[in-house]
């Protein structure tokens, strides 16, 4: 993808930063306390809470992650919405007020409030650090996708600008400046997202595309034996056939430059060439669509393929409400891109190719979870995403910590009421931006995280500088309590608690301070890595290893009196162990690997299904064995 930088962006997200570094800067001198330092001191009234939670929780996964994979997949994306706000009701019901009366600064402080375990201090930090460092990965990865259209920089460099200022706020003042980092981007997300529907609603749809749109090149071509012939255009002509995976494409010289285009089969012998949008890897560097970067001649593509209204073809629908918003869409058909990656000589080529689809598919479950047709085991990755989204938004630390940041369990309650109704309201928003997207012709196939910048940008530069800037703010928000999770767990739990140190309040703040500085280096070099994968799935990940690995201790400590410290530090390492080598030995992270993803041992990518269930039963069974020692634990 091709971008312009935006200097109105710069200045917006400048002016941001100073005002986050300000605030950082201000209650830094405030935090003397571990108190202050881990938990604001309990002091945050709960709206402010509430909407940090929303800010908190509302992450690059959501804000560019669910955008992108509706723009990408419809229907299908959006089940990460409807499974991220499914979470908050176990996290209203069960988890709120019982988690604030158990702990003091984080979650290893409440799984540990009864026990007094040196077992599980050392399990649940391991655990923290471990779901931290997971989440941290789509975050890092979201900014040096934004840094790219909005500085001109490349993808690493917006991964160490977003770590550098993100290790300052956690390391000045903690939780204190990051509790207000999230209340302002929180609520500059919703005004944000609330403008973009509202644009995209009043805009309608216009089958004509702007003026980034690529246009594409299309001909016929004649087989006879194995000869080619283009018989509708003469600048185009076929240098060779490609197979891939039982599907052929051509490499054409078309204005001068080796093309790819997608082959269709008309008849025996009569084939329609559509082309291709193409990256290639040469020893030279990398050419867009034939040409050197330099021409410009990649642009963000999607668009409408027909648009019907009551049965007839039209060019725009006008303005449009939220209702019939989706019933023309349900009429009509849309250009969606697929991908395929193939070998040409010692060249890498991915290309997209036009996929039309009607806008019925579009809007129910298929196109990216397969379930017509679908394999047992496409069926179980699904099943495992829901049961990890669902189960996940409890047992994540960054989230967990914010209740110790209230004054009361009421209060702790409340904030969860408002965070509940913040974030639900935001995800019925990304249905709009995700689908405004994939019709306006603002699709950048190589990241789909772009979607709704690209989406803003298409409405005009100032609206695309304002929510590039907030969508930075996001990032900076959700990473700043993750690193704070990350400190405390370092800091707190293990060197002060597990070791046995005792440090001094002063001591406390130091070290958590140099913790956040490490875990902030180790984020960095995560973000740098995972380049180009959709921060949404990445995120699915840490919801699996957060669900297997701590919602059973969670639910086990609060609902079952024979739970004790070795059942809870068993079923802690069992979900680690299960969650992260399923994983790792997934079908994308063998393709990560540059691997084969049909050679991968474990064929599903999300663990939850069997990691989950794994984890309760060792809980169970470890706790029957060892309820001799209850007795000698601490309550």
């Amino acid at each position: 993808m091709i971008y312009d930088v935006s200097f109105l962006a710069i200045l917006l997200f400048v002016v941001f930063v100073a005002i986050v570094l300000g605030l950082s800067f201000y209650y830094g001198r405030k935090t003397k306390s571990a108190s202050g330092y881990y938990a604001a001191g309990g002091t945050i009234h709960w709206g402010v809470n509430g909407i940090a939670f929303a800010g908190d929780y509302l992450s690059a996964a959501s804000f560019l992650g669910i955008c992108g994979m509706i723009a990408f997949s419809g229907y299908d994306g959006y089940l990460y919405s409807i499974g991220f706000l499914a979470g908050w009701v176990v996290a209203l019901f069960i988890v709120a007020e019982p988690l604030k009366r158990l702990g003091k600064y984080t979650f290893t402080d409440a799984l540990d409030a009864k026990f007094n375990s040196r077992s599980i201090k050392l399990t649940a930090s391991i655990s923290t650090l471990i779901v931290s460092l997971f989440y941290l990965i789509p975050q890092m990865v979201g900014s040096g996708d934004l840094v790219v259209p909005l500085l001109g920089l490349p993808h690493w460099m917006g991964v160490v600008l977003v770590g550098a200022i993100v290790i300052i706020i956690v390391a000045t003042a903690g939780m204190t400046s990051t509790t207000y980092v999230q209340f302002i981007k929180g609520g500059l997300l919703i005004i944000a997202s609330i403008i973009l529907t509202a644009s995209v609603l009043i805009n309608g749809f216009n089958k004509k595309p702007y003026d980034n749109y690529h246009e594409f090149v299309t001909a016929t071509a004649i087989k006879s034996g194995n000869e080619w012939k283009v018989v509708d255009n003469e600048k185009l002509s076929i240098i060779r056939i490609i197979e891939v995976k039982d599907k052929q494409y051509a490499k054409v010289k078309y204005e001068g430059y080796d093309r790819y285009f997608q082959l269709i089969r008309q008849n025996d012998s009569l084939y329609q060439l559509v082309e291709m949008i193409s990256i290639a890897q040469t020893p030279t560097g990398t050419l867009y669509n034939g040409a050197p970067k330099e021409e410009r001649k990649f642009y963000q593509v999607g668009h409408f393929h027909k648009i019907i209204d009551n049965g007839k073809e039209i060019e725009s629908t006008g303005s449009l409400n939220p209702i019939n918003f989706f019933s023309k869409i349900e009429q009509s058909e849309i250009v969606r891109f697929s991908k395929v990656n193939f070998l040409d000589g010692e060249n890498k080529i991915t290309a997209f190719y036009q996929d039309i689809t009607p806008g019925t598919a579009i809007l129910k479950p298929g196109l990216f979870y397969k379930l017509e047709g679908a394999t047992i085991w496409q069926k179980l990755n699904f099943i495992s995403l829901m049961l990890a989204l669902f189960f996940g938004t409890s047992a994540l630390p960054h989230v967990l910590i914010r209740y110790y940041t209230v004054p009361s369990q009421k209060d702790a309650r409340r904030s969860t009421i408002v965070a509940v109704a913040t974030i639900g309201f935001f995800y019925m928003l990304t249905l709009y931006m995700g689908l405004g997207a994939m019709i306006n012709g603002v699709i950048d196939v190589e990241s789909s995280n772009m979607a709704a910048p690209l989406l803003a940008k298409y409405f005009g530069i100032g609206l695309f500088a304002f929510i590039t800037a907030i969508a930075f703010a996001t990032i900076l928000g959700t990473v700043a309590g993750l690193i704070t999770a990350s400190s405390g767990a370092i800091a707190h739990d293990f060197i002060d608690n597990y070791l046995g140190k005792n440090l001094s309040e002063k001591a406390k703040v130091r070290a958590g301070r140099l913790a956040a500085f490490a875990v902030g280096l180790i984020s960095i070099i995560l973000g740098i890595l995972f380049k180009g994968m959709n921060v949404s799935f990445l995120v699915g990940l840490a919801f699996s290893i957060a669900a297997s690995a701590n919602l059973p201790a969670i639910l086990m400590i609060l609902f079952w009196k024979k739970t004790t410290s070795n059942g809870i530090a068993a079923s802690i390492i069992t979900g680690i162990i299960m969650s992260v080598g399923i994983i790792l030995l997934s079908p994308s992270m063998y393709e990560r690997y540059g691997l084969n993803p049909a050679d991968a041992p474990i064929p599903i990518d999300n663990p939850g299904i069997f990691s989950i269930p794994a984890s309760f039963i060792v809980l169970i069974i470890v706790s029957l064995l060892t309820q001799k020692n209850k007795a000698k634990e601490v309550s």
